[in-house]
């Protein structure tokens, strides 16, 4: 499948794409990302995904060089030369090529249109195993492109037969390693609000969600886990997931919790009609 990407201008190729070997990110790990996907054709929630990536961006210190409205038209120009009924979109910009490997100069873009690996349906119905691990990443509200974490962790998520992990920090719950994370007690809605990326697909569950549950956002932890009835995740690809087992530790009844099937279908009716 061919795809398109944009590089600091230019629409080419995906594998006609490079980086010079002084860029910033390969030299000290210096960019940021943002990830989303359209449906029907149409890029979903554009307006928090831009805003997202611009405050990432600003505090990382590094000038966008790419409004808005361009960027968006590079985007439908991507979802237009991929022939292809939805895709997803990448966004990276790194610190650029530095004079002497520390300085940022002029930040290099790149907007890349990338097939969609969509959550296998076995998980919605079966619901996923996460792993432990006690951690939280550095600037957590940046979608840096600092991946290292999860990356080691791959062989201990395989081998506990688990499907990601999970993050915590002295027992306060923050994060999946790519995802948000949510528990129900009864009709009560609650999900972290510290040491988070504040993802948009967890945004618009929570909007979804309000008209017929208590939507707390606060502290959350492993000891909350005991008494919840349901858990699960939220992203870009795996829109409602249910969790059914946090390390040894059994979620409710161990199957997918109705609330959260009653918000998958929620989520399903709005990008249906997107």
């Amino acid at each position: 499948m061919l795809m398109y990407g944009y590089f600091n201008g230019s629409i080419l190729p995906v594998e006609q794409i490079a980086f010079g070997v002084t860029d910033l990110g390969l030299l000290r790990g210096f960019g940021l990302f943002d990830y989303f996907r359209t449906y029907n054709g149409r890029p979903f929630q554009w307006d928090w995904y831009w805003e997202r990536f611009a405050n990432s961006a600003a505090k990382m210190h590094l000038p966008v060089p790419i409004n808005k409205e361009e960027a968006y038209r590079v985007v439908m120009e991507l979802v237009t030369k991929s022939r292809q009924p939805d895709i997803a979109v990448r966004f990276v910009m790194t610190g650029g090529y530095s004079p002497d490997s520390i300085s940022v100069v002029n930040p290099n873009l790149l907007i890349m249109a990338e097939e969609i690996h969509p959550t296998p349906p076995s998980q919605y119905e079966e619901g996923i195993k996460v792993i432990l691990d006690e951690y939280v990443r550095e600037m957590a509200e940046v979608k840096s492109t600092d991946y290292k974490r999860v990356i080691l962790l791959a062989q201990a998520i395989r081998s506990a037969r688990a499907s990601d992990v999970l993050y915590q920090k002295k027992g306060e719950i923050s994060e999946l390693s790519r995802s948000n994370f949510f528990i129900f007690k009864g009709d009560r809605l609650i999900t972290p609000n510290r040491h988070i990326l504040h993802g948009i697909t967890r945004r618009t569950v929570m909007h979804l969600a309000q008209n017929d549950f208590t939507v707390e956002e606060g502290r959350v932890m492993l000891s909350d886990l005991y008494d919840a009835d349901e858990a699960f995740t939220t992203s870009s690809t795996k829109k409602v997931l249910p969790i059914v087992q946090v390390g040894d530790l059994t979620i409710g009844d161990g199957k997918p919790g109705k609330r959260t099937q009653f918000l998958l279908d929620q989520f399903n009716e709005l990008i249906g009609n997107w």
